[in-house]
């Protein structure tokens, strides 16, 4: 049987709007049914860090809120919770919520969040990279789990949705740990299936109202895509919304290992669509971000592979104005490459594996995706 995705239009996250929206996705993948009175329900937003929402780097707390009010609908109960990048503390924790407009939100409407900041290792046994991890725990311990991911270009794997959404499921600084024993883009992505894979939430949903391009996830531009997307699946849904944005079949190498595991279809051609059809919410003139893939190093002869990887591969820099030392490059750096001098990070290129860390956590967006000249074309 086919996985079905629900897709549809919003142009503000107008409260009202977005309502109708999320309820017509639950509607129709028929959510109410599933949902029972007293269950404890995860919503998993992207929060990788505090920022406002008009940055588009986190889904947004009014669609965040409009999937939580769905759910008390339903009867249910609703948790927020989230581990961004760097120190995954219950202060630093609380900082992120507020900041990224979730604490008002939530107090609002009756939700709780996570604050606790405990996790626990766990086997992975299905995993076929990552054989086990740190989860925090409400993404163990929960009645219904919903990922609630954001429409982003992304600069090491170039596209960030549902199933890369999930990597949040990993406390703070072991992130950078799961970067350093996968630095290639090829075990990275299997790592990503196996956490997925692993968690396998029961809904997902994505935050396309305003979605970032270029050099995602953090310091790419907003884009006014107006497009939202539901599924039971979080890999059909992301074959379907990042077809949307220019990624045909087979361009996310993620979801190209998943559908050959047979967790998720192999293009959109295998999806049941409800809602709207693709044709008109397409958005394919996306900015993709300057260090997505350099797969066609796979087409040169094999003793010029090694060569022309490092040369295409693209490097963080730190611009020469703009750093102030505040660290959060170091500290998310899994190779330990980074310094602070004098004020100013510096990036010891020599154990530098380029897994854009530092590019991804920079609070003031100064760490500068670099390509060689050549492959800019």
């Amino acid at each position: 049987m086919r996985e079905k995705v629900w897709l549809g239009a919003c142009p503000s996250y107008e409260p009202d709007a977005l309502l109708r929206q999320v309820d017509a996705a639950f509607q129709a993948l028929g959510i109410y049914n599933e949902i029972k009175p007293g269950m404890q329900v995860v919503l998993k937003p992207n929060l990788i860090m505090g920022a406002r929402p008009e940055a588009a780097i986190c889904t947004h707390p009014a669609f965040t809120c409009a999937v939580g009010r769905c759910v008390q609908r339903a009867g249910g109960k609703v948790l927020i919770a989230e581990s961004p990048g760097g120190p995954y503390t219950p202060g630093r924790m609380k900082a992120v919520f507020k900041s990224s407009g979730y604490t008002d939100m939530a107090e609002a409407w009756g939700f709780q969040l996570y604050t606790q900041c405990k996790s626990r290792e766990v086997p992975l046994r299905q995993g076929q990279r990552l054989r086990e991890a740190a989860i925090v725990e409400p993404f163990l311990e929960h009645d219904y789990l919903i990922d609630l991911a954001k429409l982003k270009t992304h600069g090491m794997v170039g596209y960030s949705g549902a199933v890369k959404n999930l990597f949040g499921a990993v406390p703070g600084l072991q992130k950078p740990e799961i970067h350093c024993r996968f630095p290639d883009r090829e075990d990275f992505s299997h790592a990503l299936v196996d956490i997925c894979d692993f968690l396998q939430p029961d809904l997902a949903l994505m935050d396309g109202v305003w979605a970032m391009e270029g050099d995602g996830p953090t310091g790419g531009d907003r884009r006014e895509a107006g497009l939202l997307g539901a599924s039971k699946s979080p890999y059909a849904l992301d074959v379907c919304m990042a077809g949307l944005i220019g990624f045909p079949a087979g361009a996310v190498r993620m979801l190209e290992l998943a559908a050959q595991r047979g967790l998720g279809p192999p293009s959109p051609e295998h999806i049941e669509i409800l809602g709207m059809p693709m044709d008109r919410l397409r958005s394919g003139d996306f900015k993709k971000a300057k260090a997505a893939s350099t797969d066609f190093v796979d087409r040169l002869p094999r003793l010029l592979r090694p060569a022309a990887k490092r040369l295409a591969t693209p490097w963080p820099r730190i611009s020469k104005t703009g750093c102030v030392g505040c660290g959060r490059c170091a500290e998310s750096c899994p190779q330990k490459a980074i310094a602070i001098e004098g004020k100013r990070a510096r990036i010891d290129y020599s154990r530098c594996i380029r897994c854009f860390c530092c590019h991804e956590m920079c609070p003031r967006h100064v760490v500068e995706v670099k390509r060689l000249g050549l492959f800019t074309l």
